[in-house]
């Protein structure tokens, strides 16, 4: 296990991430990748949530392949983030000793006045192995106290050591509790992955016809 990575304010150096995946590579590459802007999904339907009596929790991974589904002003706010913060990011996932890091916005909400987290405490497990995060970046200044009052709330990115399986099957675990319905929501994005590819052929009729055309 590598040590966490604290200290840089930023959010998500998703550049390289989304730079190798924009060129197809990593999982699900042999699928093109929908395009931004078309899409109608909120955050909330990417969200897994755990809940303690003390904090709840909401994970949102940063995938292109699940980030492109969502409605514009969603995936401008997200790609606006990325891309006036990705030097910090880049380098905190060197000093984890990763080059394409599995991100996901992860976000804490204090359920009463003085609630305590623990960032290390929330784990990914896929295919039976669990990941603990590699390293964190804060973007809400009190995110390193540690401590919520009622409703306040703080969010940083997570870098986890390999893609998540947006397009599979993962789960969350924080205090005890687990968040494992994201198999579920595939069909829904396999239905938006199709209305996003219609809605772009219906836009950009000459750029489909090309690509289709060099198949």
């Amino acid at each position: 296990m590598r040590g966490l990575v604290l200290g840089a304010w930023v959010w998500l150096g998703l550049a390289g991430a989304l730079a190798a995946q924009e060129q197809g590579a990593g999982p699900g590459a042999a699928n093109p990748l929908p395009p931004p802007g078309y899409g109608s999904l909120t955050q909330n339907d990417l969200a897994l949530r755990v809940r303690t009596p003390d904090i709840e929790v909401r994970f949102i991974p940063l995938d292109r392949r699940v980030t492109t589904l969502l409605a514009r002003d969603s995936w401008e706010s997200l790609h606006s983030l990325v891309e006036s913060r990705r030097s910090a990011i880049d380098s905190v996932a060197r000093a984890a000793g990763i080059s394409r890091p599995g991100l996901a916005l992860v976000t804490f909400f204090g359920q009463r006045a003085n609630a305590r987290f623990e960032p290390q405490a929330l784990t990914l497990v896929i295919r039976n192995r669990v990941f603990q995060p590699l390293g964190i970046v804060p973007f809400t200044p009190r995110f390193t106290s540690q401590q919520l009052g009622v409703r306040e709330q703080v969010s940083a990115i997570f870098l986890f050591e390999e893609d998540l399986p947006v397009n599979d099957s993962f789960s969350i675990s924080y205090a005890g509790q687990v968040s494992d319905d994201w198999q579920g929501r595939q069909p829904r994005l396999d239905r938006e992955r199709a209305r996003v590819a219609s809605r772009a052929r219906a836009y950009n009729p000459r750029d489909t016809t090309a690509a289709d055309s060099s198949r």
